[in-house]
């Protein structure tokens, strides 16, 4: 184990359009835009910068009248790690730098957990990848295909993600001895680890499953996973999330 904290940036992917909930990122939270939310979250964390990746020059100048950093990226990107790669490649970032990706609707992440998969990472010089799990025991968050489950190996590493309820049950008798685990969508990456994944074609799991986590194991890299002891709190997916977190941070 690392004996002091890593150094690491924070990037936040924040794509102006969403089918769910139109100008996410720039939704009001008590008078504040929700991206700026999220980036002062980051700031309290370790990270030695933080920084907006955006395709819109509206939320960059949301962001520079809140003094947070901001990068303008090409708008054709189709996911948030090209858009965090292309941030890379501006930034001229040193290929075993350490990038966290926190999403732009996750207005309550906790400091703390921005802090831990970085060190997670760290902590695992085999692995491209790292990121965050948690134990579940609700059967309707099991079955349910929006709930990404992981799969670990001994090490702690992913085996596999799904929207499947995995390890699936088969003898009711040893229920008791198996853990789900909850997928949670934050990731730190090595710099290096990025560019390669641009230049990879999609792969069939992650096509069936639409999650991009697998194109980086079908490829062969490894991704070390930590698991929290509790789940942070749920971010802003659809209209309802947004009231449920003004109520929140209005108290």
């Amino acid at each position: 184990m690392s004996i002091q904290s890593p150094e690491f940036l924070v990037v936040i992917p924040a794509r102006l359009g969403s089918t769910r909930l139109p100008r996410k990122p720039l939704a009001d939270i008590g008078g504040k835009p929700m991206v700026i939310w999220v980036a002062e979250r980051a700031q309290q964390s370790l990270a030695q910068s933080v920084v907006v990746a955006t395709d819109s020059t509206e939320i960059q100048a949301v962001c520079d009248e809140y003094r947070i950093e901001c990068l303008l990226t090409d708008p054709d990107h189709l996911t948030g790690t090209d858009r965090i790669a292309e941030v890379a490649q501006l930034l001229k970032l040193p290929p075993d730098t350490l990038i966290v990706n926190v999403q732009g609707d996750e207005p309550l992440i906790p400091p703390a957990l921005i802090n831990q998969v970085a060190q997670t990472l760290a902590d695992s010089p085999a692995c491209a990848i790292s990121t965050v799990a948690v134990a579940m025991t609700d059967l309707s968050e099991i079955d349910n295909p929006n709930v990404v489950k992981v799969v670990l190996n001994r090490s702690g590493e992913a085996l596999y993600f799904s929207r499947a309820p995995i390890p699936y049950v088969r003898d009711i008798a040893t229920t008791s001895s198996v853990t789900h685990l909850r997928h949670l969508g934050i990731y730190a990456y090595r710099a290096d680890f990025l560019q390669a994944y641009t230049r990879l074609e999609a792969a069939p799991p992650e096509q069936a499953e639409a999650l991009e986590q697998l194109r980086a194991l079908w490829n062969g890299y490894r991704i070390a996973v930590h698991t929290a002891s509790e789940a942070p709190p749920a971010g802003v997916d659809t209209a309802q999330d947004l009231e449920r977190i003004r109520r929140l941070l209005a108290k």
